[in-house]
């Protein structure tokens, strides 16, 4: 992070085009984002750059949430409180080049056993901070409550939870590194791409997603065009052994809205290729059932809008997942909503304890 003095609309436009990034201007100052590269590409245009620290964190008042490296120190804290249930692994590298951390919680997690896994992902939209917050709950209420409640070490016991904090890496921490939110939603790659329409199942096929990369729901270049995209849909598929996919069912938090989606996303039809009356009737039956116990709004994806490319119609329909989204606190709201203060973390995170409890139960089923 750069500040960069005596600008104007026309050189920071400049600045822009050579791939560093203005994020604001006072009285001529810049303050600009760039690599190494870019950083000394500027000053042999002339430019004179100051680099500036960066606050990296939340704004004031927002301290309870855990930024990345608090994420994966509290991952790190997990695993060394609970070495035996619980074990951290990566997913891969960002586009920028960050880890993507994996924890795994087990009864024997060193093991790879012949138990119903679970999945449980969260950030996949950089601004969506509370449901990183959600992944670290579960994290936290399975490992410290191993010891003391029943159901807590029946599930952990019979299980291999696989949980994801932070999908979009990279873009969860753009969003907060200045110390002012920005309101982003895509990962970092290029213009950014919308992670949660990039996935290959019916990629780009129904008008549920933009292929304008300036939009919010820009779905890429091609399916896993993204690098956090791939990373996880590689480990979800590593998971098929000996032809059958351990992972049986699976959420994916999102915010806002408190609604319980399943799929599909991208047709109207309740019954179509991929899913039978049947099989539609146990997802509303589930998805019912989890939000009676936090007063969601339970609905087929697209009863909420068209997507296409999205996580959910492809866990079903590739894999058969049981997979639902959860839409988070608040109700509704417009930009603000996608940052509800640090004080709701506890509250709004343990209200989907029953829901994750159904679907821990539902892998077996």
């Amino acid at each position: 992070m750069y500040s960069v003095p005596n600008t104007d609309s026309r050189t920071r436009t400049d600045i822009n085009a050579s791939g560093a990034q203005v994020l604001g201007a006072k009285d001529g100052v810049a303050t600009v984002e760039a690599t190494a590269a870019q950083a000394e590409q500027l000053r042999a245009q002339g430019f004179e750059l100051r680099q500036k620290a960066t606050p990296r964190d939340f704004p004031p008042g927002d301290e309870a949430y855990h930024n990345y490296d608090e994420m994966v120190a509290e991952l790190d804290a997990i695993v060394a409180d609970h070495p035996d249930i619980a074990a951290k692994s990566s997913l891969g590298e960002s586009f920028e080049g960050r880890d993507i951390p994996l924890l795994k919680i087990s009864g024997n997690v060193a093991e790879d056993e012949d138990e119903p896994e679970v999945l449980f992902d969260c950030n996949q939209h950089a601004r969506e901070h509370l449901t990183t917050e959600m992944c670290l709950q579960i994290a936290n209420r399975l490992t410290d409550g191993y010891a003391d409640d029943p159901a807590v070490k029946e599930n952990v016991d019979s299980r291999e939870v696989w949980i994801v904090p932070s999908v979009n890496v990279d873009g969860s921490t753009y969003d907060v590194e200045s110390g002012e939110y920005q309101g982003w939603r895509k990962n970092r790659q290029d213009s950014g791409t919308d992670l949660n329409r990039n996935w290959g199942y019916l990629w780009g096929c129904c008008g549920g997603a933009s292929d304008d990369p300036q939009d919010e729901t820009y779905r890429g270049t091609e399916a896993f065009s993204a690098p956090e995209t791939k990373a996880l849909a590689d480990f979800i598929d590593s998971r098929v052994i000996g032809g059958e996919q351990q992972i049986k069912s699976a959420i994916d938090f999102h915010t806002f809205s408190e609604l319980v989606l399943w799929p599909f996303g991208h047709t109207q039809d309740d019954v179509t290729e991929g899913m039978t009356q049947e099989e539609f009737d146990r997802f509303e039956k589930v998805g019912t059932e989890m939000a009676e116990t936090n007063g969601y709004t339970p609905q087929q994806s697209s009863d909420l809008y068209t997507t296409d490319g999205d996580s959910l119609d492809w866990m079903w329909g590739k894999h058969k997942i049981l997979a639902f989204t959860l839409e988070m606190y608040p109700s509704d709201g417009g930009l603000d909503g996608f940052y509800p203060p640090g004080d709701v973390i506890e509250r709004e995170t343990a209200r989907n304890d029953g829901a994750v409890d159904i679907v821990l139960r539902e892998a077996g089923v």
